[in-house]
């Protein structure tokens, strides 16, 4: 039998998308079966990968080195759910990744149902993407990605909270701002199946911030902290970038982030 966390390493250190995220369903159902029988597998130790393993393509590039294209064009819209793909791919290992790499901290067994369920809906999303990309002739790893997604998993890889703080609370938050005008330019293209895995993304990353700021508030409370005066330096330490708005204020309160958390920081924190 394998503990949670040895779940967690099998997913990291396999390449394929497909493969990968086929893994993250199945390990899941298992966490789910454990707990329903009242019997939830053992969480271990178990020492993940600095970095996750990645199929030979895309070709991950710097960032400013991602070709432009512009997503009214049938070609800029494959783009567009190529790198959404590649977004989701590297969020299914960011949840596993904190499921292994921070087992030394104590939790109650809800913070593995909420970092699991995570995972196994971020895997839903990659396949969603993959198969709008095949319905367009095209395909995960047909274009060029982005080289700096897992910067944040490697500047936290130490500090539990400022993960908590960068990636559901500032990463993925930043999903609820941009997902609606993505969905738009797809609906008024007509292109039905992906404005459907974009609605279904869209409803489910209100989750994923939800469960960043409920166990960054926990981890506060414990120690007695002000959430949004650590939250600030947290994102003025780790977070490469700018908060730009405009924000969707309405989902991000849904989610547990009130505007006092990020308009402070807005344009604030230069590029590096």
């Amino acid at each position: 039998m394998m503990t949670l966390s040895e779940m967690a390493v099998d997913v990291l250190t396999t390449a394929d998308g497909r493969e990968k995220t086929a893994k993250s369903h199945a390990h899941a159902a298992s966490w789910r079966a454990s707990r329903a029988a009242g019997t939830p597998l053992p969480l271990g130790r178990a020492t993940p990968p600095p970095r996750p393993a990645r199929p030979a393509r895309p070709e991950l590039l710097d960032p400013r080195d991602v070709p432009k294209r512009k997503p009214g064009s049938p070609t800029g819209r494959i783009a567009l759910l190529h790198a959404v793909a590649h977004i989701e791919l590297n969020a299914v290992d960011l949840h596993w990744d904190l499921i292994a790499r921070f087992t030394d901290v104590s939790f109650p067994l809800g913070f593995y149902d909420d970092w699991v369920k995570a995972a196994d809906e971020e895997s839903k999303h990659f396949n969603l993407m993959c198969d709008c990309l095949e319905e367009l002739g095209s395909f995960y790893g047909a274009l060029p990605a982005h080289a700096g997604m897992w910067r944040a998993a490697e500047d936290t890889a130490g500090d539990l909270m400022g993960r908590l703080a960068v990636v559901p609370m500032v990463l993925e938050a930043r999903g609820l701002d941009v997902t609606p005008g993505m969905i738009g330019i797809f609906r008024k293209a007509g292109v039905q199946a992906a404005v459907a895995a974009l609605e279904t993304i869209y409803a489910e990353e209100v989750g994923h911030v939800a469960y960043g700021s409920k166990w960054f508030h926990f981890l506060c409370g414990r120690h007695d902290l002000d959430p949004k005066e650590v939250f600030h330096g947290l994102v003025r330490r780790y977070f490469h970038g700018a908060l730009k708005p405009p924000f969707n204020d309405e989902k991000r309160a849904e989610a547990g982030l009130p505007p006092d958390f990020y308009w402070p920081l807005a344009d604030e924190i230069p590029a590096r």
